[in-house]
């Protein structure tokens, strides 16, 4: 962007202070990056695949069109092995667009510089909230807001509709419609082949944590507590926490309430349950409307929901895609023109529109609804869950170790339906967060 880019300040840890020196070949505090432009095009990575690869050329074709500025784009599905490598040689891509909850590990491997978000023009259509989401255990701003998501539950309607049940309410109401979908034949071929829940229970990549977390807040509980100042603190062994996993551990342990092999599976394992008909209920993010759409024969088969009420609210996961300016980046002007364009209305409709995958889901900026982009009454529900009853894993810490961890404990704790290992299971997870705050310099 401008000198008001700068790398990672000395409040930082002594070996993140090392790497960001390193990597930008000037000490911590220097107020100029010190890469110099090497001439070629501003290189921009995301961890994107094909379709979503197609959708940011088309954008950043539309972008040089505007301004000029020529961008090497390229899409990396394994993005941070690849940035290790790029690292090592002292050399990172310019500019990186990956999910928000990378920004504690990017940090503390000095791979970022700072940004002023009164640089960003329109920075005031962007939610304080999602700001917040982009500071780091020193209060200072490492991200640009690119795209958010949120959770939410979904339903096979004709299932419910033919059972004559109402669309559920509560957690109560959720549990007694899996029961009833894995009991009562809602698909009407006379066996018994239907299952409740679609769970991805793996500890692989954590997803039993990631899953459950919705369902841990609905109830008041969760994993840690932000207590202030880059401080944390494990509350897996709270009444709260207790109670929501009591009743995930409940919905394993009813046959038929989550699907065969839940606790071995990943989410490219555990969706087609819900996409071939199989389960009637999927708590999970919008990216699936397309796909749900044409597996299940329409839009029609299907309902998205306000996920149901736990004891508290109806609080669900919100996750999202940052902008992350590199330790290396040597191309001021052309960051600033690439970052403005990616979050005002412009370059988040073509993030919405221009390829065969959005990349941007719901939009950061206040002045576009993707309600009305998408022509999908349903990316509402997306909308309001995400301004009124959603909560994100914490981005300024690195929590990829204690989501492991917490998939871990959880996976354990479902898997023996016969033993009373809550409060016990929770109580040695507290434990394993606190380890792992402790060893990041955050446990408060």
């Amino acid at each position: 962007m401008d000198s008001k880019f700068t790398p990672r300040s000395r409040g930082a840890l002594a070996f993140t202070l090392a790497a960001a020196a390193l990597l930008s070949g000037c000490s911590a505090g220097s107020s100029k990056p010190a890469a110099a432009d090497d001439g070629q095009p501003i290189e921009v990575w995301a961890r994107a695949g094909t379709d979503a690869s197609t959708t940011y050329a088309a954008m950043f074709k539309e972008f040089t069109a505007k301004t000029g500025v020529q961008v090497n784009f390229q899409g990396v599905p394994d993005l941070d092995q690849q940035l290790q490598t790029r690292a090592a040689s002292k050399k990172l891509p310019d500019i990186v667009i990956n999910d928000s909850a990378a920004l504690g590990n990017y940090t503390a491997q000095g791979y970022l510089v700072k940004v002023d978000k009164s640089t960003v023009e329109g920075n005031a259509k962007i939610a304080d909230s999602l700001w917040n989401e982009t500071k780091g255990l020193d209060g200072a701003t490492y991200g640009v807001p690119f795209s958010r998501q949120t959770m939410v539950t979904m339903i096979r309607k004709d299932w419910r509709e033919k059972l004559g049940l109402p669309v559920p309410k509560t957690q109560e109401d959720l549990e007694k419609l899996a029961t009833a979908f894995a009991t009562m034949d809602p698909d009407g071929n006379g066996q018994a082949d239907t299952y409740g829940m679609t769970v991805p229970g793996s500890t692989e990549r954590g997803y039993m944590a990631w899953w459950a977390s919705s369902y841990l807040w609905q109830d008041g509980g969760g994993y840690l507590k932000d207590e202030g100042n880059g401080k944390f603190s494990a509350t897996a062994s709270t009444p709260e926490t207790q109670k929501g996993v009591t009743w995930i551990k409940q919905q394993f342990c009813t046959p038929g309430n989550t699907q065969p092999g839940a606790l071995t599976a990943a989410t490219s394992v555990a969706s087609p349950f819900f996409q071939t008909g199989k389960t009637g209920i999927i708590l999970t993010g919008p990216y699936n409307f397309s796909s749900f759409d044409t597996s299940l024969g329409g839009k029609d088969k299907y309902e998205v929901i306000e996920t149901p009420k736990g004891s508290v609210d109806s609080t669900v996961l919100a996750e999202g895609e940052n902008i992350y300016v590199t330790a290396s980046n040597g191309k001021p002007e052309q960051t600033k023109q690439v970052i403005n364009y990616l979050v005002s209305a412009d370059g988040q409709k073509a993030g919405m529109t221009a390829g065969k995958q959005p990349i941007v889901r719901v939009p950061v900026n206040s002045d576009v609804d993707a309600a009305a982009v998408y022509n999908d009454p349903r990316w509402a529900v997306v909308q309001n869950a995400l301004k009124n009853s959603s909560k994100a894993f914490p981005s300024a810490i690195n929590f990829v170790p204690i989501k492991q961890v917490a998939a871990e404990a959880l996976n354990k704790i479902v898997a023996d339906c016969g033993a009373d290992n809550v409060a016990s299971g929770l109580k040695d997870l507290d434990t394993a967060i606190n380890n792992e705050l402790t060893n990041q310099n955050a446990k408060s």
